[in-house]
């Protein structure tokens, strides 16, 4: 899916102080946007909560119309508390389909607890486009579903910066439809595609200490940690998933990050094809469509260089970043070595709404052999 998300925010870019003083038409026009979204920068420790609409398209659901709402904070209103993030995002289609999303990171004073989570409720379309690294470039079907994602981790600070705890996962795949394309000869579909319900839950280890999670300057995280799916537990079928992921930030000069990303999914046993890795979307694999490559194992990695902001003169709230990333999924771990590697590379900018909070919105174009994709969010991809 090809989307591109307009958002009802860009107010308030910052001039130089020797033009500020020149732009009295702005401050006119900035001041009616400032009372609708609140003010763009706040005291230190203080919360922020901004409201705004969204518009996209895309072919499977014609126009696509909703809203989104962030909330930023420090517990206690303590800036040595790291910056905790909710979100909501919720939409509606001309095609009658309809969810809500909810995203949370979230630290407790002394950030003594880090509570890591989403939830996605939706009635919408998935592109099914095979198993594996040799399926088509064009989808197979679209799989019109009913789900519910619930995956959240509750982690105790144990040593400075390292967190262990619970990591539990749910996921209700109902009134599955495979809509298959004309031409297509081999409908098989794929275990879990009638629907399913599984949970699974196991332990989890991380290390953080990042300091802001939507815009990270300095720090690494790592994570690694394992689901268990069984019959016992409510799950249809049962298998077992490991999570591991690294992230490494540092700055370059006075205004400039290098990122790195390395991601692996590894699954066992009878995987329904929702629980299946999944490449793409909006953070790993940019251009790729979430789901265009699925399977039981997924490497993927990516490294991005941006600039937060562009010293430009007359304004301190433009960015950007370039991006270049590869992947591949295969069936097993010996698979692997034999599994051609995907490449998606591209380039966005950026404009700092939050100045207080240090938190940019991103609009990212990424590239593949197969097409471009479009990304607009607050905060960078990871």
């Amino acid at each position: 899916m090809r989307r591109l998300l307009i958002l009802g925010i860009l107010f308030g870019i910052g001039t130089h102080p020797t033009l500020r003083a020149q732009s009295t038409f702005w401050e006119k026009a900035k001041a009616p946007l400032e009372r609708m979204f609140g003010d763009s920068t706040t005291a230190p420790g203080e919360p922020k909560l901004i409201a705004y609409p969204t518009l996209a398209y895309a072919p499977e659901t014609r126009w696509e119309f909703g809203a989104s709402v962030l909330y930023v904070y420090h517990a206690n209103r303590e800036p040595a508390n790291r910056l905790s993030e909710l979100s909501a995002f919720t939409f509606i289609t001309l095609e009658r389909q309809y969810g809500l999303w909810l995203d949370h990171a979230l630290y407790t004073p002394h950030n003594n607890w880090y509570l890591l989570g989403r939830i996605r409720a939706q009635s919408f379309p998935l592109r099914y486009h095979g198993i594996g690294t040799s399926t088509p470039a064009e989808h197979l079907a679209y799989a019109n579903t009913n789900q519910i994602w619930i995956r959240e981790r509750a982690l105790r600070q144990t040593w400075p910066n390292w967190y262990m705890g619970i990591s539990a996962e749910f996921q209700r795949l109902s009134e599955v439809e495979f809509a298959w394309e004309p031409d297509v000869t081999d409908r098989t579909i794929p275990l879990g595609g009638e629907g399913t319900t599984n949970f699974g839950i196991g332990p989890s280890l991380v290390f953080d200490n990042r300091e802001n999670v939507l815009n990270v300057r300095k720090g690494l995280y790592l994570e690694t940690s394992g689901l268990l799916f069984r019959p016992e537990l409510g799950s249809a079928f049962s298998f077992s998933q490991l999570y591991t992921e690294a992230r490494f930030f540092t700055p370059v000069g006075q205004n400039m990050v290098f990122a790195t990303q390395a991601h692996g999914i590894f699954s066992q046993g009878d995987v329904p094809f929702n629980h299946l890795a999944l490449m793409g979307g909006e953070s790993l694999m940019r251009g790729y469509y979430l789901g265009r490559y699925r399977d039981r194992q997924m490497l993927a990695g990516q490294v991005e260089w941006r600039w937060l902001p562009f010293p430009l003169g007359f304004t301190n709230r433009l960015g950007g970043a370039v991006f270049l990333a590869a992947g591949t999924v295969a069936p097993s771990l010996p698979d692997f070595s034999n599994a051609p590697w995907q490449l998606a590379g591209g380039a966005g900018l950026r404009f700092l709404i939050f100045p207080d909070k240090d938190i940019y919105t991103r609009f990212d174009v990424g590239f593949t052999r197969e097409g471009p994709g479009y990304y607009l969010f607050i905060g960078e991809a990871f």
